[in-house]
């Protein structure tokens, strides 16, 4: 029996897949331990998405690479020969193949390295885990995407689409509540298209979680806009349940279809804007939260202006800034990149007007007085979610997993301050 570390870094399909190694571990006979310094073996679930992130990762394996070490995650899969220039004695656990981990923790404790990157045919869906929160549980619904993004390495790291089955994942968000959770996040690595590949999508399944019995929320992942047109009209609707948090998280990357089309995302930003013009026409209050690349090799100033523009004009609520970083692998890694001055520049101008509009969404919220799921922990205390997903701090205090009547009184950037309601 070992004392086994675990971290994850990244979306959250990351921090599920560190959830169930967990739970693998504690099926194994093995224990967790919250501190490296106490461990018998050290494993870190990479994120391979930026090169800010990779960095990051890399720092960190060499940190940790003084014990046993297994790095699991998109990073191995994606940058084997990177991953094994900072730690040549490491093992290697590929995202799928999560089937492998007590045999990868078993052969490097004993002094041996272990390289197990191939996908295995074992469904994520049903296997043991520890939660790292126990309000909240992630589900994943689907590994893989059918994009060929010429930026990405998330298909270099997961490959295709390979969507699991409706019943169950049904079966699993069961268990989570029956666990204890409040929350369930259906996460992949593109929700947009699960079911593609087997027969169903995601209207289908929101609408089958929606009537699972029990008091818990519903927060639908992130779909990229390519596959909204075939499933908007039904994903609206699915959206009408009380049970589903009212957040999309729809990400365009650029305002310019020249960039989009160089980018292979396969929409256009009229495909965006007609998604969240319908969602705005159906839904009083909604939360649109979207993605933007900043310096894509192809992005002209009059490009970048574009998506000024798209984001004047659609007004979203929450905006995911990326400066663009050449990923290894990827298509446009190869092209004539943009100087980084500009690039700073560019982003340093969109930062202050997704501020500034972040700022004016949130602030329409003050005097607003409703229920608020408290199921954020956090280095400053508790945080609350309300029907709009809308981050909410109080000084009061409150318990994890338990709702309460919440008046809003102020607004920053990044969440709403309220205080609870007599």
């Amino acid at each position: 029996m070992a004392k086994i570390f675990v971290e994850a870094y990244g979306c959250s399909a990351s921090f599920a897949d560190s959830e169930m190694i967990s739970g693998l571990i504690l099926n194994g006979g093995h224990t967790i331990t919250d501190n490296s310094e106490e461990s018998d073996l050290n494993i870190v679930v990479t994120c391979s998405v930026k090169d800010s992130t990779a960095n990051k990762m890399m720092y960190r394996i060499n940190s940790l690479k003084s014990k046993p070490l297994i790095v699991a995650g998109c990073l191995p899969k994606a940058e084997k020969e990177n991953v094994e220039k900072f730690s040549e004695n490491a093992s290697l656990l590929g995202p799928n193949s999560l089937g492998k981990t007590l045999q990868v923790i078993n052969t490097t404790l004993r002094g041996q390295k272990q390289i197990a990157l191939e996908d295995s045919d074992l469904s994520k869906v049903g296997l043991p885990k520890v939660r790292l929160n126990p309000s909240v549980g992630i589900v994943e619904i689907a590994s893989g995407c059918m994009s060929e993004c010429t930026f990405c390495q998330t298909k270099l790291s997961k490959g295709d689409l390979s969507s699991y089955r409706l019943g169950d994942i049904v079966r699993q968000v069961k268990t989570e509540i029956k666990e204890g959770c409040k929350e369930v996040w259906l996460t992949s690595t593109d929700n947009g298209c699960y079911g593609l590949d087997i027969g169903t999508d995601l209207p289908t399944l929101v609408n089958a979680v929606s009537e699972i019995p029990g008091d818990f929320m519903i927060r639908v992942g992130m779909m990229n806009p390519m596959y909204m047109p075939r499933i908007k009209e039904k994903l609206i609707d699915s959206y009408s349940n009380e049970k589903v948090f009212k957040f999309l998280h729809i990400p365009v990357q650029s305002g310019s279809d020249k960039v989009l089309n160089d980018m292979k995302r396969g929409h256009t930003s009229g495909t965006y804007k007609e998604i969240v013009n319908k969602i705005k026409e159906r839904f009083a209050d909604f939360t649109i939260s979207t993605d933007i690349i900043v310096g894509f090799p192809s992005e002209t100033e009059e490009e970048f202006q574009k998506t000024i523009s798209l984001l004047d004009e659609t007004k979203p609520d929450v905006v995911n800034l990326s400066k663009y970083s050449a990923r290894p692998g990827t298509e446009a890694a190869e092209w004539k990149q943009i100087d980084a001055s500009e690039v700073k520049r560019r982003t340093k101008l969109i930062f202050e007007q997704i501020s500034k509009l972040s700022m004016e969404s949130n602030q329409k919220w003050i005097g607003w007085k409703g229920k608020v799921l408290f199921d954020e922990m956090t280095d400053e205390g508790i945080k609350g979610r309300n029907f709009a997903y809308k981050p909410i701090a109080v000084e009061d205090d409150v318990e994890l997993g338990q709702s309460y009547i919440v008046e809003i009184t102020d607004a920053t950037v990044k969440r709403l301050v309220g205080k609870i309601a007599s």
